[in-house]
């Protein structure tokens, strides 16, 4: 077998082992913990659905990549949870490290498309990137509410935390962070986030 196509089935099984990385978000309907890759594959498929509530014109086929991709460092670094500050003290360094050896993986040429698009996210640089954060950021919200704020309760967040991480939707998708106030303030009604009162 040759090389380049050596590299890009090992890179194939490997990124399989994302199945086995473990949010914090339970699945709608109360069901267990989403692994990173329905996180991903639910992200992409929203990413097409709502593409027109982006802010700028997009690359589709680069946003549904990245939404595909953009937690596959997890499988070395693990899943971060979105509000445990003490964790994400160090995820920079977890997170580079992992896609170093990760996306090494590939040929060069697809190792460097990779990365860019990786870096592109974290750095929120392209309209891609900034909508994908919108899916990142949208896609567990939904879950939440679905469930009643169940995942929210159970790590005492509060609404503050919540708005904190939705600044990134805004950045991608005004009409989408406009649904999302009105999920967090429902929720806060609703007694599932701790309102400014309750800190």
């Amino acid at each position: 077998m040759e090389e380049r196509l050596r590299k890009q089935l090992e890179f194939s099984l490997e990124i399989d082992k994302e199945k086995n990385i473990f949010r914090q978000t339970s699945l709608s309907g109360h069901g267990r913990k989403e692994n990173d890759a329905e996180h991903a594959w639910h992200m992409a498929i929203m990413a097409w659905l709502l593409r027109e509530y982006s802010n700028e014109e997009v690359d589709l086929a680069k946003v549904m990549l990245t939404c595909l991709i953009h937690d596959l460092v997890e499988i070395d670094a693990g899943d971060t949870y979105a509000y445990d500050e003490e964790a994400k003290k160090n995820q920079k360094g977890r997170e580079d490290a992992a896609k170093e050896r990760i996306f090494s993986m590939l040929p060069e040429d697809q190792k460097a498309e990779l990365m860019k698009l990786f870096d592109d996210f974290e750095e929120l640089r392209t309209p891609e990137a900034r909508f994908v954060r919108a899916m990142d950021n949208l896609q567990p919200l939904l879950l939440n509410n679905s469930n009643n704020g169940d995942d929210w309760k159970a790590h005492g967040v509060s609404a503050a935390q919540v708005y904190g991480r939705q600044r990134g939707t805004k950045l991608g998708s005004e009409r989408l962070y406009e649904v999302t106030d009105a999920i967090i303030r429902e929720n806060v009604e609703k007694g599932n986030l701790k309102g400014e009162n309750e800190l």
